[in-house]
């Protein structure tokens, strides 16, 4: 006892000698808070008021400023006080921090509400429930309610005839909108493990996850504050995860959520959050906070993150976990798959043609009915337009509208024009021609193409341009990269049942192969992902997990490099999220200064009638910013207004 108090004399004299005189060492305050348990800074804190009769979070306030004060005074609060800070600043002043009272209400132990209650009467005079009812209303006032009375069952507390009685596919499909009670009862009370068994009896019931369930039918606060739930219940990991990365990516950083997450999870589960972070992004927490952060606010978040895991290639038991279930939840969900582009019901493909004439006869051209037949019409009306134009007026469509239009506008409307089967071929030639060669785009359209789409791309590639495909990959590309293109431009994928004997089998052989030589295992790995179904791969992936504890997509980012990587990523990530890995595709086209416009455009189009209304939701729900915002942003004129046109809604 004597030596844990001339400890934390010792430390409060350290900190009480780096503010003292002009100026203060940060890095000596920054080190020594960092390296101490929030217990232990309580004494220090102690120590130094007994020491020398002052406050010192007050002292630190006075010598530190910005982010880097924010940091360590919320390091120095106990867990509860500061959670209590943060819940009144989200609900004081003129607006109020939803994602805040969320993130805080829905990821706490019975335990830590309870104290959170306490700490938060104790340090306003004010009753945390009453100033919540008083700023939010409706479900969602509801429900942060339930939360804030902290009586979650224990996880012993587990009833399989309740599992079964909680139905809540007969609260949700059937009965959205008058049965959200249901549901506020069962999300805010159960136990966690209770739950989990209840998500899995809804995904066998609704071949449908619950997130997606929520997504469909609830909308604003209340729809983020269920997901919040149902994310924490499935694992808190894996919800900081997402929201540290949504912290940091893009243009800025709220500080004020990467600060609460790091500050608050430090000392309870910041290693499985370093480890989802990596499932999840394919970069270690460690190197985003190094890359969006600066000074002794970035050394400060560094040493409470602990390490970089980029050099790390095997699971911690709770991700290998997370990441069984994240295949096996990819592999059960029957995704229904919706387009924005419908065909037009009172179609006239003779009028149509003679309004799209009369846009571009004489002097000018009304590019406006162009872009409302064109983007309003499906592509199989389209063609029709193009042979009744013909057979009406003798003139070739495309030639026409080619001569009338230009830039990124004319790409785009003959784009729509094009067949799909067209469209490819000629987004492969445009990939391959010139000086350099547009990898990205072509391991995009080959892996995410079906069987027919591939053979009929081949088809119309030959017809247009009188050679193979596969020979126009083979004299532009080399090595393993352009073995990979033309085994997927075969369109041989496996078709058929997923039989789980084989799927067992070719996972053994992928962990077998991350223990050979480098040629041996990207040709196993090739011969098992350009050739198997994707239902197929995701029960191969899942297995992967159990028979290797191994991230897979780690092994290629650590074993394999260049085009051949990206192709085999495009791959894996196409197999677990197809509409998420096109969402990522459009974020990289419009982020930053430029805007890459042929992939835009491409995207747009060969989606727009297959899953591009999907794309928009997972967009929305990674970047935490809507498709339709960022194209309105990134583009203008008449291109903004067809691509807008094209995407459908705002979400």
């Amino acid at each position: 006892l004597g030596l844990g108090i001339s400890i934390n004399l010792y430390d409060a004299e350290a900190l009480y000698n780096a503010m003292k005189g002009f100026g203060s060492d940060k890095e000596a305050i920054l080190d020594l808070i960092t390296s101490r348990s929030n217990a232990q800074r309580q004494e220090i804190r102690a120590a130094y008021k007994s020491q020398y009769g002052k406050d010192l979070i007050d002292d630190l306030k006075y010598e530190l400023t910005g982010k880097f004060e924010r940091l360590i005074v919320g390091l120095m609060r106990p867990p509860a006080y500061h959670d209590a800070k943060e819940i009144k600043d989200a609900i004081k002043g003129a607006g109020t921090d939803e994602k805040c009272l969320i993130e805080i209400l829905t990821s706490r132990t019975n335990e830590q509400i309870h104290n959170l209650v306490a700490a938060y009467k104790d340090a306003y005079g004010r009753d945390l429930e009453e100033d919540v009812i008083g700023d939010t209303s409706g479900h969602f006032k509801k429900m942060l309610i339930v939360l804030l009375q902290g009586t979650r069952e224990e996880d012993d507390v587990v009833s399989e005839d309740l599992v079964e009685q909680d139905d809540l596919y007969d609260a949700g499909e059937a009965q959205w909108g008058t049965d959200e009670a249901k549901f506020i009862m069962l999300l805010g009370n159960r136990s966690v493990t209770h739950l989990q068994l209840v998500f899995d009896e809804y995904q066998n019931i609704a071949e449908k996850s619950i997130e997606d369930s929520i997504k469909s039918e609830l909308s604003g606060d209340f729809e983020r504050l269920m997901l919040a739930v149902v994310q924490c219940i499935r694992s808190k990991p894996m919800y900081f995860a997402k929201r540290l990365y949504k912290s940091m990516k893009g243009l800025g950083t709220a500080d004020n959520t990467l600060i609460r997450i790091m500050v608050s999870r430090s000392e309870i589960d910041m290693l499985d959050i370093r480890e989802c972070f990596r499932l999840r992004y394919e970069k270690s927490l460690y190197n985003m906070i190094q890359d969006d952060t600066s000074g002794e606010y970035k050394r400060t978040l560094l040493n409470l993150c602990g390490g970089d895991d980029d050099i790390a290639g095997e699971f911690f038991p709770e991700a290998a976990q997370i990441a069984y279930k994240m295949w096996e939840i990819s592999a059960m969900t029957k995704v229904q798959l919706r387009g924005t582009v419908r065909p037009y019901q009172n179609f006239d493909p003779a009028s149509d043609a003679q309004a799209l004439r009369k846009a571009m006869k004489g002097f000018g051209t009304d590019e406006d009915t162009i872009i409302d037949i064109v983007t309003h019409r499906s592509n199989a009306q389209r063609q029709e337009i193009r042979q009744t134009f013909k057979s009406l007026l003798g003139r070739e469509l495309m030639a026409d509208l080619k001569s009338e239009l230009s830039k990124n506008l004319e790409r785009l409307i003959l784009g729509l024009m094009m067949t799909p089967a067209e469209f490819d071929a000629k987004m492969m030639k445009k990939a391959m021609e010139g000086a350099g060669t547009d990898e990205h785009s072509l391991i995009e359209i080959l892996v995410t193409r079906s069987n027919q789409e591939i053979q009929e791309m081949c088809s119309a590639y030959q017809n247009a341009y009188k050679k193979s495909l596969e020979d126009a990959i083979a004299s532009d590309t080399s090595g393993q990269f352009k073995r990979i293109l033309i085994s997927l431009a075969q369109g041989a994928r496996e078709e058929g049942p997923v039989d789980m004997a084989r799927a067992l089998e070719d996972a053994q052989v992928l962990a077998d192969a991350c223990n050979a030589d480098s040629g041996d295992m990207e040709d196993k790995f090739m011969s098992i992902l350009c050739t198997r179904s994707f239902p197929h791969l995701r029960r191969v992936f899942q297995e992967f997990v159990r028979c290797s504890n191994k991230d897979f997509e780690q092994i290629i980012k650590k074993e394999m490099s260049g085009d051949f990587k990206n192709a085999m990523f495009a791959i894996v990530r196409s197999v677990k999220n197809q509409p998420s890995y096109f969402a990522d595709r459009l974020y990289k086209a419009m982020k930053g200064l430029g805007t890459d416009d042929r992939a835009l455009i491409r995207i747009m189009v060969s989606r727009s009638e297959i899953d591009l209304f999907n794309i928009r939701k997972e967009f929305k729900e990674t970047h935490d910013a809507t498709l339709h915002e960022f194209i309105q942003g990134d583009t203008s004129g008449d291109y903004r207004k067809t691509l807008l046109i094209i995407c459908g809604g705002e979400d």
